[in-house]
């Protein structure tokens, strides 16, 4: 079956000698394999390998046989042509974590179009800015609305958050935010991207990435801590 559709780059991992293996989440069928042969042995190897680094935007046409097996691409191209994320230090450092938490987290494969199109303008609007200090951590946060987890705000007055329920609470169980990480997760929940990013401290941040990773953990299984998570602190520290 020929589909043409966008698909965001989650991984690339080198395949023998000469090949890759690219996981992309696209917009027509969710979560894809796909099998690149020779990406190293051409002189446009540089080229080739350039359309698949962490969340690139292409559009596609590709073979999809949807039988479990790696699929292969017939034509690639950008589909949004960035300008800083792969080369500014923090915005591709923190695109690399993002891609990794990813990798983890979207484990269907089946279309899921509202999640395409929030991590497309996300991308976007990141590729556009310059001051990004909580992008990952909004992301994140915001990105729990399309996996089923994202907390239940109806009673966020109460002083606890519970981790496991997803809920606000007035008493502090085992799996429960302290009161002070309970207050930073508020403000997180109440910001957009474009709020000022000035209303965290480097250790409030570091805090929220801990609770963040850990809610992601509590909520899907086969969940994995980012190897460039240690990266990320280092960037943002």
């Amino acid at each position: 079956m020929l589909v043409k559709t966008k698909a965001i780059v989650i991984s690339s991992l080198k395949f023998q000698e000469k090949s890759l293996i690219v996981k992309c989440f696209t917009l027509s069928n969710g979560l894809k394999s796909y099998f690149v042969r020779d990406a190293f042995s051409t002189r446009k190897a540089s080229q080739k390998i350039a359309y698949f680094q962490p969340l690139s935007i292409l559009e596609i046409e590709a073979v999809h046989k949807n039988k479990g097996t790696l699929e292969n691409f017939k034509e690639i191209k950008t589909a949004v042509p960035f300008q800083s994320i792969h080369t500014d230090i923090v915005k591709s450092t923190m695109v690399m974590f993002l891609s990794e938490m990813l990798h983890y987290s979207i484990q269907e494969e089946e279309k899921n179009e509202s999640l395409f199109m929030f991590l497309e303008t996300a991308l976007t609007w990141l590729d556009h800015h310059d001051d990004i200090s909580n992008f990952h951590l909004i992301l994140l946060l915001e990105t729990t609305k399309y996996l089923g987890f994202y907390p239940d705000i109806s009673d966020i007055d109460l002083p606890y958050f519970e981790m496991i329920e997803g809920i606000f609470t007035p008493f502090h169980g085992s799996t429960a935010l302290t009161d002070h990480e309970t207050t930073l997760f508020k403000k997180l929940i109440d910001l957009k991207f474009d709020n000022s990013q000035k209303v965290f401290h480097v250790i409030e941040r570091q805090i929220l990435l801990k609770v963040l990773i850990d809610y992601y953990s509590f909520h899907l299984d086969g969940f994995k801590k980012p190897k460039s998570l240690d990266v990320l602190k280092e960037i943002f520290s």
